[in-house]
């Protein structure tokens, strides 16, 4: 009987200590495509997407498991595992996501797996943790539906950087305003035929005039932030190479933050309006660790920044209004017969 009494206190020890902060013993579990609950992911997606400091915006794929736990004194403690998709829009790029392409399984997808705590109360959402990693899919999958087509290349491959290098001499030898200066190499493929690396990359305009550079080094990032991002690809030819590059220039944006102090950049990101707003120059150095020297892709691991989540209502609010209504065919279907958890599959899976 003791052993009993000492199993079952075990047992409440561990629950109490498996629970978000603040939370109460007992907990529910909704179904994963319950209208609600995908509320609080959309939730968790945008706050991931307002502090990426590197690479992609991320669009919800998959809830994996849900549990909800009480609060004291109010509120709800929402506690996810939600998968996430690369798409092609760059985390500067002030596109709504809504209007983003996801990155598909032949041009090499990268897929998000996040744990996140968010806290519900008084008809607001907010994320009070986020842990999150990405993986791109396996050479072997992409290869299967595409044997052809190139995969993901090291952003630190001498190729990757030389092409990101002459598309934006070429950019800026026909550019008639400023000075464009590389913020990073996004994504890179090396393609077998024709022989050639395909690179996509951010750009930052400078105080310098295209026309007028005589030490790019002496050209400073302008105070009102204006990011462009853009795609080329250098082909080897005989005697020569040949670079083919577009630019996209994004609106200028007022900066919030000394850009002088990474930290207080990456503090005021989640105030910052447009989510492009939050990724001033600095910032895509104040990592919170080193990312291994042959990446081929921004990992979120070491592309996001949860510095501002909090254990307390004092973090990012989100206002359920403002995110896209839920389909209701998928959250009202939940019956005996269906698993609530995981949830659907919304583009593919990797």
């Amino acid at each position: 009987m003791k052993a009993l009494v000492l199993l079952l206190c075990l047992a409440q020890l561990w629950g109490c200590q498996s629970a978000p902060p603040g939370a109460v013993p007992g907990y529910r579990e909704p179904p994963c495509d319950d209208p609600e609950t995908e509320t609080v992911a959309m939730a968790a997606v945008k706050y991931l997407n307002e502090n990426l400091l590197q690479g992609y915006k991320q669009i919800l794929n998959q809830i994996d498991k849900v549990k909800v736990w009480p609060r004291r004194p109010f509120g709800e403690v929402y506690e996810l595992e939600i998968d996430t998709l690369e798409t092609t829009c760059h985390v500067l790029d002030p596109t709504p996501l809504e209007n983003c392409s996801v990155r598909q399984l032949a041009e090499h997808a990268v897929e998000g797996d996040c744990d996140v705590h968010v806290l519900k109360q008084d008809g607001q959402l907010t994320v009070m943790h986020a842990n999150c990693h990405s993986t791109p899919d396996s050479a072997e999958d992409v290869l299967k539906i595409c044997p052809h087509c190139p995969l993901l290349a090291s952003l630190n491959d001498t190729r990757v950087t030389h092409a990101a290098e002459a598309a934006l001499a070429a950019f800026n030898a026909k550019n008639n305003g400023s000075y464009f200066k590389l913020v990073e190499v996004s994504r890179a493929q090396l393609v077998p035929l024709p022989v050639s690396t395909y690179v996509e990359f951010a750009v930052a305009a400078t105080s310098c005039a295209a026309k007028d550079v005589a030490d790019p080094a002496s050209c400073q990032l302008l105070a009102e932030k204006q990011y462009g991002f853009c795609k080329a690809t250098l082909t080897e030819k005989l005697g020569g190479e040949e670079v083919a590059v577009t630019c996209t220039v994004f609106p200028s944006q007022v900066a919030d933050a000394n850009p002088a102090d990474p930290a207080a950049a990456v503090q005021a990101a989640p105030s910052a309006a447009p989510p492009a707003a939050m990724a001033v120059g600095p910032i895509v150095k104040a990592l919170p660790a080193e990312p291994p020297a042959h990446r081929t892709h921004y990992d979120l691991r070491h592309a996001f920044s949860s510095a501002a989540s909090v254990e307390s209502a004092s973090g990012e609010a989100f206002q359920p209004s403002k995110v896209a209504k839920p389909n209701a065919a998928a959250g009202g279907a939940a019956g005996p017969m269906v698993r609530p958890c995981p949830g659907r599959v919304r583009h593919f899976k990797i």
